[in-house]
């Protein structure tokens, strides 16, 4: 079949596919939006080379084998094909289904066909260094998968535990930041320069691809999103925080396991006791023989998050990772849970402020310390540091003085030290000597042009905040022995206080303690962009409703455009005067003024026919001479 005369029988054939039909083609298939008004247009554009080569790089060796099997056979049905992919009709005819609802191949005849332009890029892989439709059938797999035998897989779990528990640790103190702060994105793409040396911090990545890990794995359990211009968490934080670290582990693996593509979780479960490494990228080569441009990628990326998490080592399925990919959650939880060491639910508080803990925290208690005290470092061994402004934050929450020494002294394993009990009394004493609130000042008053205040019973206080050069962007001025005021808002001047270590607190318009999150920069909402498949699918559809009593005319007519510009031979029904239908075979010459001129092949005479009395036009595979 020529390429205009594929066009012609695959525009027919998108033309009778429904809206959700065609959407989901241009999901699998996707295509530029300009010049596309219709389904001839839609045609030719999935026929391009460049797209027909697109799709068959997502293409598996079965498929590629069937694909290549009706190219060298003409137009089979089912049975041919098998034999010819030494496999049976059962497994044939789904991969011809799928196959069709690519627009890949047609029924044809009794069999199937692909459209010239396909067999044109099959017959040319040669040359691109890629099989031939005869080796795509004919050349074998690889050579069989390398068990892992028990030194490798007891090494292999070993060090699993290690990544397994890091990797919780990190992605959990990635949560926690981005619940501090949500991290900025860029208009152009990816994170603000400063969030993502914060969150680099935070996790401990040792890189940026690294980070990019961790992110990735806490977006697949569902921790945290895009969204309003960041990244943020998400409601499923607290449920994921409370939970073990065994659990949370498993809600990572099993996050990471959802969002591994469809065409490797088959290949990776496969070698779920076999080493990975150059095997299965020499396999997965020999399965998607042109996936060079995205498999690799793809293939590294998936394998160094299952690194992280302690899936696999060294190219080693750990006991947990083999159980995750054969088995399930369930079965990786019972098998990661004796790699991680038991949680402690106590510490050493030491004179110098700092509290160490001699093992993982439980989560609770650890939760419950950094209401606290500031996260020093993160791992096996914790640490964390009691300061005035980490006991302010918690009594702005709305604890007391002695609720923290009853949760120190429920935690310590060796009392509270005396310091600490005195930063404890200065703190409590000091708390709310500072207070921020909001202004909406009357013109011309003392408080003109000001947004905000600060107020201390110390005097001397608050000429210091005056004076000190820290503060001066804040432009403060006394407003009276006690108050100043400045032009910024309230929570500007709050943070800019407890940043330079004031023992600030931020009041309401009833004087009453309020927590005050810090505020991030945050974009203006952007509706989403339309899918570009509804729009295509929209136009199309548009363009088929501008003249819905002509519809079969207008569709007649472009399909003898087509065949004009593709000088084809195409089978043309006319109704004559008594109401009969006559069948012509035609070669379409011109057409205007509503009226076709065409070559009569049969009759060798050249015919004149309104495009009104033209019910319908049918492609054959025979092309014209010329």
């Amino acid at each position: 079949m020529s390429g205009s005369s594929s066009a012609l029988a695959l525009a027919a054939r998108l033309r009778a596919l429904t809206d959700d039909a065609l959407i989901a083609l241009l999901h699998a298939r996707p295509v530029r939006e300009g010049g596309i008004r219709d389904v001839f247009d839609l045609a030719e554009a999935l026929l391009d080379p460049a797209s027909v080569q697109a799709a068959l790089t997502r293409l598996d060796r079965t498929s590629l084998a069937v694909l290549a099997a009706v190219v060298l056979l003409g137009q089979p049905d089912a049975g041919p094909i098998a034999g010819r992919v030494a496999r049976p009709v059962a497994e044939v005819r789904p991969v011809l289904d799928r196959l069709a609802e690519l627009a890949l191949v047609a029924p044809l005849d009794g069999g199937v066909s692909v459209p010239e332009e396909l067999a044109q890029v099959l017959r040319g892989w040669p040359a691109l260094g890629l099989p031939s439709p005869e080796e795509l059938i004919d050349a074998p797999p690889p050579a069989a998968l390398e068990a892992v035998a028990g030194d490798a897989r007891i090494a292999a779990d070993r060090a699993a535990g290690e990544r397994a528990f890091a990797a919780v640790t990190s992605v959990g103190e990635l949560v926690s930041a981005l619940e501090r702060e949500p991290a900025r994105m860029l208009q152009r793409g990816g994170v603000a320069l400063p969030d993502w040396r914060r969150m680099l911090t935070a996790t401990g990545a040792k890189d940026d691809a690294q980070l990019e890990a961790v992110l990735e794995l806490a977006q697949g359990a569902g921790l945290v999103s895009p969204a309003d211009g960041a990244w943020r968490v998400t409601p499923e934080v607290d449920a994921w925080a409370g939970a073990t670290r065994v659990g949370r582990w498993t809600a990572l693996a099993s996050g990471w396991l959802d969002r591994v593509p469809a065409e490797l979780q088959e290949q990776l479960r496969a070698r779920a006791g076999a080493r990975w490494g150059d095997g299965l990228l020499e396999y997965l080569d020999w399965l998607y023989p042109a996936g060079g441009d995205w498999l690799p990628e793809r293939t590294r990326s998936v394998v160094r998050s299952a690194e992280l998490l302690g899936i696999v080592g060294a190219s080693v399925p750990s006991t947990a990772g083999t159980a995750l990919l054969a088995e399930g959650a369930d079965a990786a939880a019972a098998a990661v849970a004796p790699l991680f060491p038991p949680d402690v639910r106590q510490v050493y508080i030491q004179h110098d402020l700092s509290i160490i803990a001699p093992g993982p925290l439980a989560a609770d208690v650890d939760r419950r310390l950094r209401e606290t005290a500031e996260v020093e470092s993160v791992g096996l061994a914790s640490s964390y540091r009691v300061t005035a402004a980490s006991v302010t934050r918690a009594l702005t929450t709305g604890a007391t003085i002695d609720e923290l020494r009853a949760l120190l002294a429920e935690v310590s394993l060796t009392g509270i030290p005396q310091p600490l009990d005195y930063l404890l009394t200065e703190t409590a004493a000091r708390f709310g000597s500072l207070r921020v609130g909001a202004l909406d000042p009357e013109p011309g008053g003392p408080e003109a042009n000001a947004h905000s205040y600060v107020r201390a019973d110390d005097a001397a206080l608050v000429g210091q905040l005056v004076i000190d050069q820290t503060l001066g962007p804040l432009a403060l001025r006394r407003a009276g022995e006690h108050r100043a005021v400045s032009r910024f808002d309230a929570e500007t001047l709050y943070w800019a206080l407890v940043d330079a270590r004031y023992p600030a607190v931020f009041e309401d318009d009833a004087g009453a303690i309020r927590p005050v999150r810090r505020a991030t920069a945050r974009s203006l909402p952007v509706e989403a962009a339309a899918d570009p498949a509804e729009r295509i699918v929209a136009r199309i559809r548009d363009a088929a409703a501008d003249q819905p009593e002509e519809s079969g005319a207008a569709w007649n007519a472009r399909q003898l455009e087509l065949a004009i510009r593709g000088k084809l031979q195409v089978t043309v029904v006319v109704r004559m005067p008594d109401g009969s239908e006559v069948p012509y075979l035609l070669e379409p010459a011109a057409l205007a003024g509503g009226r076709l001129r065409a070559r009569d092949r049969r009759a060798d005479i050249e015919r004149t026919l309104p495009l009104s009395h033209i019910v319908a036009v049918e492609p054959t595979a025979t092309p014209s001479a010329g």
